[in-house]
């Protein structure tokens, strides 16, 4: 295990070979896994467990009670609530083990994952998009996009600075927040100038 400036909890257990960046802070009964490797300003919460060759990039925050499996990778700044849900086989059975032959998740940059939703594996999660609270993601998730219900499905936008975004009558989506402007192209969205 490689040592830096992180925080680690009494109660947390890190395996031999982990990689853990500077600033980051793992809390009570968490687990990380042999092979996992954390950036730095992260913050995993109560109960959180990383599995084996997982990667997580800079400044992600998982709240308490989420296992990230082994074939899901996070990039930087991304947000897990609560009792979150990744998945990294479609097919399990007890008796037929895959042997690390996972369905890869990635999730990208800067992506809000709501409390006790379940991403199903084998998909890709845009950057900055979010996921409603309890929705279930069953395909890719476009950049930006916002996902809700069960199976998840796109009722909106949201903006970088993750306000939802609402459509004026020149088809131009500005955020209430920050004043950013975006707009609609062959179905993904971009910033306007």
């Amino acid at each position: 295990m490689k040592t830096n400036n992180y925080f680690k909890h009494e109660t947390a257990i890190i395996d031999d070979n982990v990689i853990i960046g500077d600033n980051s802070k793992i809390w009570h009964f968490s687990h990380i896994q042999s092979g996992a490797m954390i950036g730095s300003s992260c913050a995993l919460g109560q109960n959180v467990n990383i599995s084996n060759n997982v990667t997580i990039g800079d400044g992600v925050k998982i709240q308490n009670n989420v296992s990230v499996y082994e074939g899901v990778t996070i990039e930087d700044y991304v947000f897990c609530g609560p009792s979150c849900v990744f998945t990294n086989d479609l097919t399990p059975r007890s008796r037929y083990p895959k042997n690390h032959k996972y369905l890869p998740t990635t999730i990208r940059h800067d992506a809000t994952l709501g409390a006790n939703c379940t991403i199903v594996c084998g998909h890709e999660i845009g950057h900055h998009a979010t996921i409603a609270a309890g929705a279930v993601v069953t395909s890719n998730v476009k950049p930006y996009a916002l996902m809700a219900g069960v199976p998840a499905k796109q009722i909106g936008w949201v903006c970088e600075c993750g306000q939802v975004l609402r459509e004026n009558d020149e088809g131009i989506f500005i955020c209430p927040n920050c004043g950013r402007r975006y707009k609609a192209v062959d179905g993904e969205l971009v910033e306007a100038i």
